[in-house]
């Protein structure tokens, strides 16, 4: 077996690993760098659909022209996804034509990736397969079958899945993004069982996420998010102000927290931005949005001019979600601040970031610069009301304790994040270089 490092071993994002074996490879992940999507944006005057050549050209897509030289593209057999989010699904509508392969996902996956190509005007000819979470899909290889079982994980965002690789080599476990969350405000609870099962038959390899490995920390559960939303929303003084909300438009957890509260303090809930809008619209189209019968979506220019003129004649009786929690230029909330919008923030309005900054440098300056603008208004910031979806240093623990894997493989960051999780193994008996495998991108670790 090898396993090809492609995307997400020397960057936060831009997510992509190939395992091979026989005559077979499988790609798992193929997602975009986020920070050169949102670099690419600012350059332009105006929203420009971006090509595959100009994203390759800024570094934004996984470099898996290293299958080419390798002459593993002709190899792969199946695309697999493990969540929705842009850093491991956003590849797809630029790099999937390459590949003679179904893309295989769980429903919520599969509906936003289509979403994404269908805002952009993007056509793939790859079959595209929704498998049910706890369920598997069966891939055909040249002489063998292969499954690729989909087990139930908790995320920020929806039907998010471990991925068990199933290989007459053994089992390879991608991990993705995941922490674990016993009470999930909307989906399952992780699959504890399915995840002692694969323990039980051996893990041959751990592809884990090690994003938040140094902080010493078990990740709270989505429950804690949704009091600290209740504290904001229920307990400070907003009768008369305007209240925006600003959250990741993939967590539909999150977005039913605050339609949830905001329909006790009796205020009509504006949605408004496209990305909203995406997520939204594919939860809803799988029967997974309970709220979108007490919510009002503004997507288009009109929908959203319009939107904000009525909230600005009625403050005390409105409150919007909307896009622009990393101070994303274009987003909503940047142009509000920017004085763009027909909506004009005043002293006392709460502006509540039901979020936290992503830790790169061009995120951090935006939302920097943005809050700047904000505070000049005299409305409130309300920052961090929030809990990650990342698994901290002793979710990891936890996961190395049950698996108990042949093979660690740390992905989802820079030396900064692969380090401190390479210490953590040693600490649980891994040797680094035997068990434990130090990965870059573009490099190929056999077994």
């Amino acid at each position: 077996m090898e396993i090809h490092t492609v995307g997400g071993f020397s960057e936060v994002g831009k997510n992509m690993t190939v395992v091979k074996t026989g005559d077979d490879a499988i790609v798992i992940d193929a997602g975009v760098h986020l920070p050169a999507v949102i670099e690419l944006q600012e350059e332009e005057e105006q929203y420009v659909a971006p090509t595959e050549k100009r994203l390759r050209s800024v570094g934004a897509l996984p470099d898996d022209l290293i299958l080419d030289k390798l002459g593993l593209r002709d190899k792969v057999r199946a695309i697999l996804l493990g969540h929705a989010h842009l850093d491991h699904i956003g590849a797809i509508p630029y790099m999937g034509y390459r590949y003679k392969a179904p893309v295989v996902g769980t429903p919520f996956t599969i509906a936003v990736l289509k979403k994404i190509m269908e805002d952009n005007q993007i056509k793939i000819p790859n079959k595209i397969h929704s498998v049910k979470p706890n369920s598997s899909f069966t891939i055909r290889g040249k002489k063998r079958n292969y499954q690729a079982e989909f087990i139930n994980i908790t995320h920020s965002t929806i039907q998010t899945a471990m991925v068990a690789l199933h290989t007459p080599e053994g089992v390879v476990l991608y991990s993705s993004d995941f922490k674990f969350d016993n009470n999930p405000i909307v989906g399952l609870p992780p699959n504890y069982d399915a995840l002692k099962r694969i323990a039980k038959k051996g893990v041959k390899a751990l592809i884990v996420n090690s994003l938040y490995s140094g902080d010493e920390r078990k990740t709270p559960s989505e429950k804690i998010a949704r009091a600290l939303v209740e504290e904001v929303l229920l307990t400070v003084n907003n009768k008369k102000s305007a209240i925006f909300v600003s959250t990741f438009s993939s967590h539909i957890a999150r977005l039913k927290s605050i339609v949830d509260f905001s329909k006790k303090l009796n205020r009509e809930v504006y949605v408004i931005g496209r990305s909203m809008n995406k997520y939204i619209s594919a939860a809803n189209e799988i029967g997974m949005c309970p709220f979108r019968k007490d919510i009002q979506i503004g997507s288009y220019k009109k929908q959203v001019l319009s939107i904000l003129k009525k909230v600005s004649k009625d403050r005390e009786n409105s409150l919007v979600v909307c896009t622009g929690h990393q101070g994303e230029p274009g987003s909503i909330l940047d142009r509000l601040a920017r004085n763009k919008l027909p909506f004009q923030f005043k002293p006392n309005d709460n502006i509540i970031f039901s979020s936290k900054t992503i830790p790169v440098p061009i995120s951090m300056a935006n939302k920097e610069q943005m809050d700047k603008r904000l505070k000049k208004t005299g409305a409130r910031l309300f920052d961090n009301v929030h809990v990650s979806g990342h698994c901290g240093r002793e979710d990891i623990r936890d996961l190395l304790t049950l698996i108990n894997p042949e093979n660690i493989i740390p992905f989802h960051g820079s030396m900064q994040q692969l380090i401190p999780l390479v210490e953590l193994a040693k600490e649980m008996g891994f040797r680094t270089g035997k068990e434990c495998h130090l990965m870059q991108d573009g490099q190929r670790l056999k077994l």
